[in-house]
């Protein structure tokens, strides 16, 4: 597992981000209908060994799966971006500007939306024959996980509002860090080992993942969930689109980029001697 330090793999961060922003919109678009298909396939795959195995476990031990295939073909999440086009931005890269970066953030949240959306519909097909039986074990239970993660946030209001934006906080950086894994490493053995693990961390806590969340919430919606559009933006996508931004930034991006490549100046032997009297 060839491991590159820390001040290497941030400036393939900032690298990374600058890339992005300035890629073009056909291939952005593309890019993010492709994640977020891949990753609403895993998360059906991960809900239905748990359904079927009563284990829940090993289902998040295997959804990462879907997160090191979108990574590995070089596809983009939006909680990805979220943490890396800021940085190319704080790194006054030339050209660089904060509408390019929102223009990021928002092809990007289209790209993954329409491609969760289309899994969506593709496996609402399959788990009821084309719409002409009933919601199978794993769709009804995806129906109430969508009543659970709306209507069961909004009985606790404003308390249940930030429930989400903290949980979707905890998500990004676990996410991000995944991220961050696939350029710790040169070989696809070590990128997959080090994405791994803070994925099924995040999918095992049943954190608020934003892209994960643009499939379950449709899905349930189709599968006869007791919840409204309105509900699921309100009490679910909202909050956690802005906790994944806000815990992927101040957790992962903005640490690594203050502390290894805005290093502050070491203190030297004399100064610490000089302290140390002083105390």
């Amino acid at each position: 597992m060839a491991y590159l330090a820390p001040s290497e793999f941030v400036t393939k961060m900032v690298d990374a981000g600058e890339s992005k922003i300035f890629m073009a919109t056909r291939d952005t678009v593309i890019r993010a209908y492709m994640a977020g298909a891949i990753l609403a396939l895993a998360a059906v795959f991960a809900v239905t060994i748990t359904q079927q195995t009563g284990i829940p476990i090993l289902g998040a031990a295997l959804f990462p799966v879907g997160f090191c295939m979108l990574y590995l073909l070089g596809f983009d999440l939006l909680t990805g971006v979220f943490v890396l086009a800021p940085l190319a931005l704080l790194d006054r890269r030339p050209g660089v500007t904060w509408g390019g970066v929102l223009r990021n953030w928002g092809l990007v949240f289209l790209g993954n939306f329409l491609g969760a959306l289309t899994v969506a519909f593709m496996m609402a097909f399959v788990f009821t024959f084309g719409f002409t039986a009933p919601a199978d074990k794993v769709g009804e239970f995806i129906a109430h996980v969508g009543e659970r993660r709306t209507l069961g946030y909004a009985a606790h209001g404003v308390g249940g509002w930030f429930t989400i934006f903290i949980r979707g906080m905890l998500c990004n950086w676990m996410v991000s860090t995944g991220v961050v894994g696939a350029m710790i490493s040169t070989t696809v053995s070590g990128k997959v080992i080090a994405m791994w693990m803070p994925i099924m961390v995040f999918f095992y806590m049943t954190f608020e993942h934003s892209v994960v969340n643009m499939f379950l919430f449709p899905f349930g919606l189709m599968m006869g969930g007791n919840f409204s559009i309105g509900d699921y933006f309100f009490w679910n996508e909202i909050p956690t689109v802005l906790g994944n931004l806000v815990g992927g930034l101040a957790f992962t991006g903005l640490t690594l980029y203050t502390t290894h490549v805005r290093t502050a100046p070491k203190r030297t032997a004399v100064q610490g001697e000089a302290r140390r009297l002083a105390a």
